[in-house]
């Protein structure tokens, strides 16, 4: 590794110098606003960058530049679309490291999982590169003689990436990657807390466009606040709006979508739960569930919220996880020696605050108490405790899901008891059992069991790879990103019949005779 400093990442990746904000593919729009994003690090509340705010001049170039390069685009042959998000694949490999340092910096997850961020974009570009040669359609039997039936998938056009904070380069890979080789362009609006990664992804992306003499308009980036992301969920020109966030941000967009009747793609807010039979193995329960509820700082859609304990087994679990909890080490996430870094922001502490507050309301259990971090290099305000409490499934703050590193115990009976616990939450992202019990495992996963998009056994709730499709049910919004059919999503159906013989029959043996 080359093991680059901060400055020295932003140099590599072309965020040093100018404020941009708005891009057509290749070239930076100068925008006739002077308002901006200042982006700064949670990790030590210095400033990361400067963005430029999409004004609705320099959005109507973006989205025009990205309809004319549709028009070519589309007509490429797959697998040569294929090839070109090879070759941003490997452009990724070559930036891996500083790309990885700056997600750490401005998002504030640890170094390692910034670096595995990069490769998760690395790894749905390969997959994109293999599914490039296999879009393929059904063929059917017509009841009709000499006739032949079939469908295949046509490009939808224009895709409207909205991301998140907490994966600010991944998910726009797993959504772009896709909608590129199906034959879409994309326009992509990051997260106003995390721009600079953005802008870096462009910079690189650009390289590929430029090297191959492409249409600007395949890769094109906005940057500002909700306003920016109401163009877009509002404009008839972008079929498919990929939404990644809050349930409250879901809903609206969502439903402004529907209402002109485009699609979404919406990954919302999960309240994730480990189910610990008496069956399970221990030591690595504790290891999941641990990462789970304090990786990114609580700040997963897959984090893990609830871990759900059969009450013969619960105080071993209790005493364990106490114990693992004393062990993990705050502070800078560049530091690899540490286990947790800051949250995003201190309104996210706020929220952490305030959920701490709800928690004593209601006469939760504490065990693990937390709090905000001071003193030496806690000087951004971000870094917090992560704490671990008994409750109860019912309470309100159980109910809903706090981005923290918060993480709630409940005791059960039976299997029965701990799936209805799992299940009656409003969210149906991610799910776990922990059990050596084949019967149990089973049960989980059956139609009976986890009602969540994601169940697994004996791993924990967060760590999805990209060959299955992500994503979940209930007011975790629906839809599919990443690995397995998703990629359907990003294409219209259509169905083909071709006539070959010298008459007309009709279907359902009709007759009309003139």
């Amino acid at each position: 590794m080359n093991n680059y400093g901060i400055k020295e990442a932003l140099d590599v990746l072309g965020l040093s110098k100018s404020n941009k904000g708005s891009s057509t593919g290749k070239t930076w729009l100068q925008s006739i606003t002077t308002k901006s994003i200042s982006s700064y690090s949670p990790v030590d509340g210095a400033l990361v960058g400067k963005v430029g705010i999409t004004s609705k001049q320099d959005y109507e170039l973006v989205v025009n530049s990205a309809i004319a390069a549709f028009k070519d685009w589309r007509m490429l042959p797959a697998p040569q679309r294929g090839e070109i998000v090879r070759q941003f694949g490997n452009k990724l490999r070559v930036y891996k490291e500083p790309l990885g340092k700056l997600v750490s910096y401005e998002m504030g997850k640890s170094y390692q999982e910034g670096l595995g961020e990069v490769q998760e974009m690395i790894d749905i570009c390969d997959f994109a590169v293999g599914l490039s040669r296999q879009l393929n359609g059904m063929t059917m039997h017509s009841e009709r003689p000499r006739h032949r039936m079939y469908d295949q998938y046509h490009p939808l056009g224009v895709v409207g990436i909205i991301s998140a904070f907490n994966f600010p380069v991944a998910v726009w890979a797993w959504n772009t990657a896709l909608a590129w080789v199906c034959g879409n362009v994309c326009i992509w609006k990051p997260s106003e807390k995390t721009p600079m990664c953005g802008v870096a992804c462009q910079n690189i992306m650009a390289q590929v466009l430029r090297e191959n003499d492409l249409p600007e308009g395949i890769c094109t980036l906005i940057n500002g606040d909700a306003e920016v992301g109401e163009w877009m969920t509002n404009d008839k020109r972008i079929p498919l709006i990929s939404a990644t966030g809050s349930t409250r941000m879901g809903r609206t967009v969502g439903a402004t979508v529907a209402k002109r009747f485009g699609k979404t793609i919406l990954e919302l807010g999960g309240n994730n739960a480990i189910i610990v039979t008496p069956d399970a193995d221990i030591e690595m329960t504790i290891i999941g569930a641990v990462f789970g509820a304090v990786g990114t700082a609580g700040q997963r859609c897959t984090s893990t919220r609830r871990l759900i304990i059969h009450e013969s087994i619960y105080d071993t679990v209790k005493e364990k996880l106490v114990a693992a909890y004393k062990q993990l080490r705050i502070g800078n996430p560049l530091d690899e020696n540490n286990h947790v870094g800051p949250l995003i922001d201190t309104d996210a502490v706020g929220t952490y605050n305030r959920a701490l507050e709800a928690v004593d309301e209601v006469g939760g259990n504490t065990l693990v108490v937390g709090g905000v971090l001071e003193g030496e290099g806690y000087e951004s305000g971000c870094y917090v405790k992560p704490s671990v409490v008994e409750a109860k499934n019912s309470y309100a703050i159980v109910q809903n899901e706090t981005f923290a590193p918060i993480l709630y115990l409940l005791k059960y009976l039976n299997l029965d008891e701990a799936i209805e616990m799992q299940n009656d939450v409003p969210q149906g992202l991610s799910s776990a059992i922990m059990t050596t019990n084949l019967r149990e495992a089973e049960q989980f996963l059956s139609h009976a069991g986890s009602d969540c998009g994601i169940a697994n056994v004996n791993i924990g709730t967060s760590g999805a790879e990209i060959g299955g499709a992500f994503g979940g049910e209930k007011e975790t919004g629906g839809g599919r990103e990443s690995g397995s059919d998703a990629w359907k999503a990003y294409m219209r159906r259509q169905t083909n019949t071709i006539n070959y013989s010298a008459e007309l029959p009709l279907a359902q043996g009709i007759k009309f005779d003139l």
